[in-house]
Formats: structure tokens, C-alpha cells, sequence
């Protein structure tokens, strides 16, 4: 099968961690690639996503590289294989990557933990609201590329119902949730909505009021992608010109503590439904 210029985001990450396992064995790609019986070319671009692997290929380079990790090898087998679509592809010709890639990574999730400081999580949003906030992108959006995105946002917080419903943990900052996006009108309907996502019983909302006069972490939006087994997690951050994805383990524990460090500071779910219910009250 020839290479592929486009991997998805579940055949890079395949590739990322086999190269993870042959550097902590200590081989260069051109030894590696002689231990397994082929050239350093094709060595790189398995490292890379490009070229497919088969899950008896991944055990015996796993073998090779001395790991004795036997639930991650079993994970990383399972990651093998031809690349199959999903609904994100179909946006792949009108959105930046990243966004497809976002979808994929939270379909394979196990679990979520997202930390907000100025908008309320986008698998949490009412499509009002999400229109609100997509507009006010930077540089300004066409109509039809805010109905684009729009659309991709609610298509993904199908995860979260049904018989699925992947375990979700929503941290926010009460700035996000006294920010105007779209009007008084729109921000009710919106924080209604959060006490009623609240309900669900695969869903965790926490606020951290303004009171609490301390915030961990840099501020920024961070979305922690809990995988099959730790070392497959991920960290998707937004930045201002669009998402980055973290997977390199010191990083993984930085922000796996930030996000722990902030659900601390923040008020259990109940006190937080209430802190919510107390803000639409007054509106």
C-alpha cells in the first residue's frame, strides 16, 4: 500500500509513539530500521503517519524495542490499519485541519476535562451562542464559513448522548459565564442550557467564581483528551492561530496538573449549579 499524504490524526499518533518507544530503547532510525528488516525511508514515514502498519508489524517492533509496557503495545495495535472516514472529513475542504482533527481526537476519547476562561466549552454551547462566538473570530468570517463551523460544533457534541456518552468534566470561570456573546437573551438561554447539561449523569460542570481570587495555570483554554491508557492522552490548546496538540509526556503532566490544580479551586457541582442558577436569576 503506498504512503498517504494526509494520515489522520489517530495514524500520526501511531507513528509519534512507536518513535517514542525506539528513542527510549536508545536506536537510531537507520539501526532500527535494520533491526525490523527495512530501509530507514520507510522506518520514517511509519514514524510519520504516512505508511500503514499492521498490528503484528507494531508488536514486533515493540519487541524490538525491549517494551514491556503489554497494555500499551495491545492499544497501539489497535490503532492499526486503513484509513477510515468519519463525518469530519466531509469538513476537511472547508475548515483548517485542526478542526477535523479536534473531532477525531474526541471521538477515540475515553474520557474529557476541559478548562474555560472566557466562553463557555464548545461541546456545551447552544447553536446561538456558538454563532456568537464563531463571528467574532479574527480575521472576520464569511457567512458561510461561520455556518461551517457552526455545524462542525454541534456535530461533535453528539459524544456526549446516547449510548456512548463519553465522561465529560467542564471546568469554567465565571468570566465565561458573564461574558455577552450574542446578547442578554442568547447568555440565558445558554447558562439554562449548562444547568441542564448538568443533569446528565456522564457530565461535571464546576465554576470558579471570581471570590476564589486565585487562577492556576497560564489562563488559557485547555481540552484534556483522556486515551486508552495514559501515555496515549492529549492536551488540545487554542491558540490564536487555531488548535495545538500535545502529546510529549513532561508536557502531558504539566497541563494534567493545571487542569487538577483548577478543579480544585473550583466549586463542586452542586455549589456550582447553584452559583449558575443564581447569575440567570439576576439577569
Amino acid at each position: 500500500m503506498p504512503p498517504s499524504n494526509s494520515p489522520t490524526l489517530t495514524q500520526r499518533r501511531l507513528g509519534t509513539e512507536l518513535r517514542k518507544l525506539r528513542e527510549r530503547a536508545g536506536l537510531s532510525s537507520t539501526a532500527a530500521a535494520a533491526r525490523h528488516g527495512i530501509n530507514q525511508a520507510r522506518l520514517s514515514s511509519i514514524e510519520a503517519g504516512r505508511y500503514p502498519v499492521s498490528a503484528d508489524r507494531v508488536r514486533v517492533f515493540a519487541r524490538n524495542y525491549a517494551c514491556s509496557n503489554d497494555k500499551l503495545v495491545d492499544v497501539l495495535a489497535d490503532m492499526t490499519g486503513g484509513r477510515t472516514r468519519g463525518w469530519w472529513d466531509e469538513y476537511r475542504e472547508h475548515l483548517p485541519a485542526s478542526f477535523a482533527d479536534l473531532a477525531e481526537l474526541e471521538h477515540h476519547a475515553h474520557g474529557l476535562r476541559v478548562a474555560l476562561v472566557i466562553h463557555i466549552p464548545g461541546l456545551l454551547q447552544t447553536a446561538d451562542y456558538a454563532r456568537a462566538v464563531i463571528r467574532e473570530a479574527a480575521p472576520p468570517l464569511r457567512a458561510y464559513e461561520v455556518e461551517y463551523r457552526l455545524s462542525h460544533r454541534m456535530k461533535r457534541q453528539a459524544i456526549l448522548h446516547g449510548d456512548r456518552s463519553v465522561p465529560y468534566t467542564a471546568i469554567i470561570h465565571e468570566a465565561a459565564l458573564r461574558m455577552q456573546f450574542g446578547g442578554t437573551d442568547t447568555v440565558r438561554a445558554q447558562l439554562e442550557h449548562l444547568l441542564a447539561m448538568s443533569e446528565a449523569r456522564n457530565i461535571v460542570i464546576q465554576v470558579i467564581p471570581f471570590s476564589s481570587g486565585t487562577f492556576p495555570g497560564p489562563g488559557q483554554s485547555i481540552d484534556y483528551v483522556l486515551g486508552p491508557v495514559p501515555q496515549l492522552d492529549t492536551a488540545q490548546l487554542d491558540l490564536a492561530w487555531g488548535c495545538q496538540f500535545v502529546d510529549a509526556e513532561a508536557e502531558l503532566v504539566r497541563y494534567r496538573a493545571v487542569v487538577d490544580r483548577m478543579e480544585t479551586t473550583a466549586l463542586n457541582p452542586d455549589d456550582s449549579h447553584d452559583f449558575i442558577h443564581n447569575i440567570v436569576r439576576t439577569m
